[in-house]
């Protein structure tokens, strides 16, 4: 009770300066949207800086060429798309006889459906609402309408050119605090930093560095990437556009790499304006059609083709929390608040990574998994997810071996069903489908290791992929036994398979046979070495007992004790009362290499004894 009090606690200490963040980024937003615009240039124009200090130059005339430059760059494109805005407003009126040609033949060619359509609607609405019957002559009627008089307001340009100049005004004076802003932060960046280390994490001055250093790095690969993304889609559309006939395919060009900076609804945005000029230039439908298709293709090729290897992880948050600050940010600040979405997420992810209050954000925010392997394959079996388990399972086969997908993944997994089992969390179903779908998990990637591992090789275009599989010796020489239940004998059974894929004749015995029948089995005429596997966190004591029981019945044999998902094999040795087993380990892999390397000798012993008989 006590532990819920604290986390209600602590979350409303948490929510209640995030609440008020939120709130003073929007009622002051006309003081941070130009510190945030002033940060955002500061980070892409930061690294042209530092390359041009590198070579020599003093900071003050790097910092003014690198913004001089920026500058041109602006007023090159704002002249460019200024002329073609120009040129496209004298051409405009050619194409109204056209425009009203195309509404003419839409509505004489669907009018009939369409009049159909409203007629229908129409009947249905009076049926709902019938009207009032007549009143009697002299009545007062009650619905009399009252007549309203609508005075227009007298027409002032004066007032208009006011509006406009006053928009064009404050745009000049956010321009100019941007401005100022960036290159006092480009001269003074050294001094800001440290003055925010100060401010912020004087105590923790390492994490700090480190937070400040990652979200300017993130943002400054996300803005160039985004550049030379928007640049390599904005060329090919202009070029289509050109050769589709569309009218001032420059400005539609320049137009698609700006809005681009959108997240998602840019490039729609941007085709859809050339789309509505071809509508209104070409009397037949084709030239919409193709424009639309043709920003569809070139974005499809931009997103699976030119953003991975540039964008690689410039961003580090995911698909959905872009899109969830994109609305977020402009419900905050407006248009401006959209193009800043994703870098202002960037710096709020990392924020969340170095500060452990605000650890939610990473968590809500950041791509990386959230869950280590072993517990989103234990999640899977909870949730009767058998084709996430494959998946899993197979994901991870792609980077490593079998033998790191049982031990590091199925085994931990395992065992905490076995804590879940033993505290009684899980029912009957459960525990049935969860050792059910392991066991066939196990076996399917035993069967299809070597045919992942071949496609990854091809894929890397590795000819030649050598199999780790070789056929298993006919006669059984290892015993694989379970402690005790269903987690123990699918412990034992990764274990023979693993044998197997080595050459070596492995059998396991289910959980369900008796300790009688475990004896009877190793006491076969070809049995040398008998392991037995056991699932903490109860696998020592039952691992003990059978290995007393082995080794009183056969003094001889080569007994190893499995007692798997230790981390240390050594503290198990340690343990009292000891195991009375040859060897003890705490993973299969260890289990494997134990055994292989006892091979010779067994094989000794087996083969006269096939010789005689």
């Amino acid at each position: 009770m006590a532990t819920n009090r604290s986390n209600a606690t602590s979350g409303s200490t948490t929510l209640i300066p995030v609440v008020l963040v939120v709130a003073v980024l929007y009622f002051a937003r006309e003081v941070f949207i130009p510190l945030a615009l002033a940060i955002l240039f500061s980070f892409l124009l930061g690294p042209l800086v530092g390359r041009l200090r590198r070579w020599g130059m003093w900071r003050v005339p790097a910092v003014l060429s690198i913004v001089l430059l920026a500058f041109v760059i602006l007023a090159v494109i704002g002249g460019l798309v200024t002329m073609q805005l120009t040129d496209l407003g004298h051409k405009l009126p050619q194409y109204q006889q056209n425009i009203r040609d195309k509404l003419h033949s839409f509505r004489d060619s669907s009018g009939g459906v369409i009049g159909r359509f409203s007629r229908i609607i129409r009947d249905f609405n009076d049926e709902l609402n019938p009207a009032p019957p007549p009143s009697a002559p002299g009545a007062p009627n009650p619905d009399k309408p009252v007549p309203v008089e609508i005075r227009r307001t007298t027409f002032s340009p004066l007032d208009t050119v006011r509006g406009v100049l006053g928009s064009v005004f404050n745009v000049l004076i956010m321009a100019v605090i941007v401005i100022v802003f960036v290159i006092f932060m480009l001269l003074q960046r050294e001094d800001l930093r440290d003055r925010f280390i100060r401010l912020i994490g004087a105590r923790q001055m390492n994490l700090t560095t480190k937070a400040l250093d990652e979200a300017a790095q993130r943002v400054s690969r996300y803005l160039v990437a985004q550049l030379l993304v928007n640049i390599a889609f904005g060329i090919p559309a202009g070029l289509c556009l050109y050769f589709i006939g569309v009218p001032n395919p420059v400005l539609w060009g320049v137009l698609a790499a700006l809005l681009r900076y959108i997240p998602y609804l840019g490039v729609w945005i941007a085709a859809t304006m050339p789309a509505a000029l071809a509508f209104a230039v070409d009397p037949s439908w084709v030239k919409p059609v193709l424009v639309l298709g043709s920003f569809l293709a070139i974005d499809l090729i931009m997103y699976n083709f030119v953003e991975p290897p540039l964008y690689g992880t410039s961003t580090g948050i995911t698909p959905l929390a872009i899109l969830f600050a994109a609305v977020f940010w402009t419900w905050l600040w407006g248009p401006v608040g959209l193009l800043l979405a994703t870098p202002l997420t960037v710096c709020v992810a990392v924020v969340g990574r170095y500060v452990p209050s605000l650890q939610f954000l990473n968590i809500l925010l950041n791509d990386e998994p959230v869950l280590s392997p072993e517990n989103r394959f234990y999640q899977r079996l909870l949730a009767a997810d058998v084709e996430e388990l494959m998946e899993i399972a197979e994901e991870f086969l792609k980077a490593k071996s079998l033998e790191e997908l049982y031990d590091e993944v199925i085994l931990p997994a395992l065992s905490l069903a076995e804590q879940d089992r033993h505290s009684g969390k899980l029912d009957e179903k459960q525990q049935q489908f969860i050792f059910d779908n392991a066991r066939h998990v196990v076996n399917a990637m035993a069967e299809r290791a070597d045919e992942i591992a071949a496609k990854v090789h091809a894929e890397a275009g590795d000819a030649d992929v050598p199999s780790l599989t070789v056929e298993p010796r006919p006669d059984i020489t290892v015993l694989s036994l379970p402690a005790r239940d269903e987690a123990d004998e699918i412990g034992a059974l990764m274990l023979a398979r693993l044998l197997n894929r080595r050459g070596v004749g492995a059998k396991a015995v289910s959980a369900e046979a008796l300790t009688s029948e475990c004896l009877e089995e190793a006491g076969r005429e070809k049995i040398q070495i008998v392991c037995v596997s056991a699932v903490p966190p109860f696998g020592y004591v039952r691992a003990r007992y059978l290995c007393k029981r082995l080794r009183g019945q056969f003094p001889e044999m080569k007994i190893f004790a499995a007692i798997l998902n230790t981390p240390d094999a050594q503290e198990l040795k340690k343990q009292e009362p000891p195991i009375p087993a040859d060897s003890i380990v705490g993973s299969l892999t260890q289990a494997v290499a134990g055994i292989l390397s006892l091979m010779p000798a067994v094989q000794e012993r087996v083969e006269p004894t096939a010789v005689s008989s």
